[in-house]
């Protein structure tokens, strides 16, 4: 939170007023904020701390929906876009399920494609072999293209963007992860039709609970804003011909949002300073390498073609690196939750998967775990998730690759600078 308690203000205001449901002065205020952040506009009057050239390319014109969660972002954008039953949707393989799942609440397929990499996102080669076979196989070509930013990290957007003009599908940029990243200076979720926000308790700025959805005209905002509160038509009683939603952010929480905003420019610039000093310190540690952005410079202003905001911090483990307690990987079945599931979690059946990451991987979370350090592997491809076995996939043995080898290590505001010498530190103990 913020050090001024800009968030407790709001909520108080919210109190005080009475504003608590799901509409208020600070859901308002909250989705200006954001169009402001996202196009470019900034008022610094409301936001004397962002940076007034966060957009150099953008129209200007984006409107914004506040949500009570990404998912139900991503589930309205799809329906925004008429994806319905039959219908199939391509979507980056290496992702939360978040990405995934609300295309199958409409009864629509997933499409995984596999990631190139450099950036560890969709594979724009990839993505056009699927729009064709795709094509050739059902007759129909595919109703949304949505790469995912994973990590924070910038996908190639020009790219998947040309292919999908040439093909007419609509573009939905799920940057739950990537707030506040850029690409050639423009907002990830400004360049395609409707562009996904996440503001969960583990993202780069929080609501507590929360998303938004980042719409193309005020046509968009209207229809996405009516299916969010139950698409209610306009009767003195409560008429409804269309199913909605009840998906509409609550002025609580939006108030948190408002005093978020006041330093999200201070927690990507953590979150960078952290990412180079990941860099730094395990630039000379054998066997462990730090994901990165890409070094591509735009020609047009000499400055970074990617622009991530480093959501995690990301490493590989060289296969042949030894951990200690490596031979002890996977002996028992894991009982509580890792990674923010709040100990709700399925036992499993056993302690090992038919695709899962190496067992140094597993051997360093565990020692890093004892050491009261949360690491976490990366996430696992969608289509090796058995709930997704029989989905049509694209691959190229990328991102199962990097999720045999990947883990993911803290990055928040309250990670200090000390905090990652320690982590750094007992990595380097822990390697046999």
């Amino acid at each position: 939170m913020s050090e001024a308690g800009v968030e407790q203000k709001y909520i108080t205001e919210a109190f005080d007023t009475n504003w608590v449901a799901p509409l208020g002065p600070n859901v308002t205020g909250f989705e200006k904020e954001l169009e402001e952040f996202v196009n470019g506009n900034v008022n610094p009057n409301l936001n004397p701390n962002l940076n007034p050239n966060l957009n150099v390319n953008g129209n200007g014109n984006k409107r914004v929906v506040a949500l009570t969660t990404g998912t139900a972002a991503v589930h309205l954008s799809l329906i925004a876009c008429g994806v319905g039953p039959g219908d199939e949707v391509i979507t980056q393989t290496f992702t939360f399920c978040a990405s995934a799942h609300p295309v199958t609440y409409l009864g629509a397929t997933p499409v995984f494609v596999d990631s190139e990499k450099d950036t560890w996102n969709m594979d724009p080669e990839l993505l056009e072999e699927a729009i064709k076979d795709r094509i050739a196989k059902t007759g129909k070509k595919p109703k949304v293209i949505m790469p995912v930013a994973l990590y924070g990290m910038p996908y190639q957007i020009e790219r998947i963007l040309e292919i999908a003009n040439r093909y007419d599908i609509p573009v939905v940029e799920d940057a739950a992860e990537g707030f506040g990243s850029r690409y050639k200076g423009q907002v990830l979720g400004t360049f395609g039709k409707f562009g996904v926000l996440s503001f969960n308790g583990n993202k780069m700025i929080t609501t507590s609970g929360g998303g938004a959805l980042i719409c193309p005209d005020d046509e968009a905002w209207q229809k996405v804003m009516w299916l969010a509160t139950q698409a209610r038509e306009s009767y003195p009683y409560y008429q409804h011909e269309t199913i909605g939603y009840n998906y509409r952010m609550s002025n609580i929480c939006a108030g948190i949002g408002r005093g978020q905003m006041t330093v999200v420019e201070d927690h990507l610039k953590h979150h960078k300073h952290v990412q180079a000093l990941y860099e730094e310190l395990l630039a000379d540690v054998p066997g462990v390498y730090v994901h990165s952005q890409p070094s591509d410079i735009n020609p047009q202003t000499s400055l970074p073609v990617y622009d991530s905001n480093y959501w995690l911090c990301t490493i590989t483990l060289d296969p042949e690196l030894r951990i200690k307690g490596q031979e002890d990987a996977y002996k028992t079945i894991v009982t509580g939750a890792v990674g923010g599931a709040a100990g709700v979690i399925h036992t499993a059946a056993s302690a090992t998967t038919d695709c899962q990451p190496n067992d140094n991987v597993e051997a360093l979370r565990v020692y890093l775990d004892k050491a009261q350090i949360e690491a976490r592997p990366v996430w696992k491809p969608m289509h090796c998730q058995p709930v997704y076995k029989n989905a049509p996939a694209y691959v190229n043995g990328v991102s199962e690759g990097i999720f045999k080898v990947g883990m993911c290590l803290p990055a928040g505001p309250y990670v200090s600078d000390e905090d990652v010498k320690y982590i750094v530190e007992t990595i380097k103990a822990a390697i046999a």
